[in-house]
């Protein structure tokens, strides 16, 4: 049973019978059917159905021979409506199961950003017919994301004046300049970033005999676990919605929030959030990572 049901309000499965009568209603009814010739004679598609605005579970598989629908994988989903990063996008199959990973270089993070990957038939009808291959993985594409969590904490905003914000942003950009430097090989860009590591290290050192870590740290994006699309954010909380989902008549908080100047969407069960989010205050915890890659020609 997949763990982040409990995201998109379905907190409450107790049986496997439970959940699959939850995906036939999935199969039987769904809001948005996508469909691609994959193979000769089989037709891959994925079925899903909306639970709460932009919020539901995905089943994918394939119809055989005679019509019939084989599912293969599920998992539940929350659309976003940002367009967070602009950058070359790589496309990876996992091993373990029918599903996709993108993986691209945001300067803003620091790490290679891994996501799962919804629109996996616009990947393999561009992929079937030869319109991402190696020459489209090096095109910067809009990728919209978005995240599940399954455990959160609502924590105060950190306070700041137009100054510092201006301040903020000079030096966000030098930074990411220079780490694009760095990553062709430019040794005077690798220098400077080390020393700047070296001066950031003692400040935080210095600060946090005196002060809490997070009036020092105002938002952090960390893998966590062993799964490659999962993280640790601590973020800005810009607009906040609360939605049902109509099937169990749970509770979902809708965040927009900011993290390392990235702007995406996240969904948390009302019980597992600790505290009452609004606008400036900040958001903590764990999520797993999807998006939406445009696959455009």
């Amino acid at each position: 049973m997949h763990s982040y049901l409990r995201s998109v309000g379905f907190s409450n499965i107790d049986s496997r019978e439970e959940l699959e009568q939850i995906l036939g209603m999935v199969m039987a009814q769904p809001t948005d059917k996508y469909v691609t010739s994959e193979k000769k004679n089989v037709i891959a598609a994925e079925l899903d159905k909306e639970f709460a605005e932009r919020i539901g579970i995905s089943v994918r598989g394939e119809y055989d021979e005679k019509g019939f629908f084989h599912l293969e994988h599920y998992y539940p989903y929350f659309t976003g409506q940002v367009v967070s990063i602009r950058e070359e996008v790589a496309i990876n199959k996992r091993v373990d199961t029918d599903a996709y990973t993108g993986m691209c270089d945001d300067f803003r993070i620091g790490v290679s950003l891994i996501f799962y990957l919804q629109n996996v038939i616009d990947y393999i009808d561009c992929n079937g017919k030869n319109r991402w291959n190696n020459r489209w993985n090096n095109r910067i594409v809009p990728v919209i994301l978005s995240g599940l969590s399954t455990e959160g904490k609502v924590l105060l905003g950190n306070k700041k004046n137009s100054n510092i914000n201006i301040n903020i942003a000079t030096d966000t950009k030098q930074r990411t300049q220079l780490l694009a430097e760095a990553k062709k090989g430019n040794q005077e860009a690798i220098d400077s970033l080390t020393i700047d590591d070296i001066d950031l290290y003692a400040m935080v050192s210095r600060r946090v005999r005196n002060e809490d870590i997070y009036s020092i740290v105002e938002s952090s994006f960390i893998p966590y676990g062993s799964e490659s699309d999962n993280y640790t954010v601590l973020a800005n909380i810009l607009e906040v919605k609360k939605v049902q989902n109509f099937y169990t008549k749970e509770y979902i908080y809708n965040l927009m929030i900011e993290c390392n100047d990235i702007v995406f969407e996240i969904c948390i069960n009302e019980v597992d959030l600790v505290g009452n989010p609004e606008p400036g205050m900040r958001f903590k915890g764990n999520i797993w990572l999807q998006g939406l890659v445009t696959f455009i020609e």
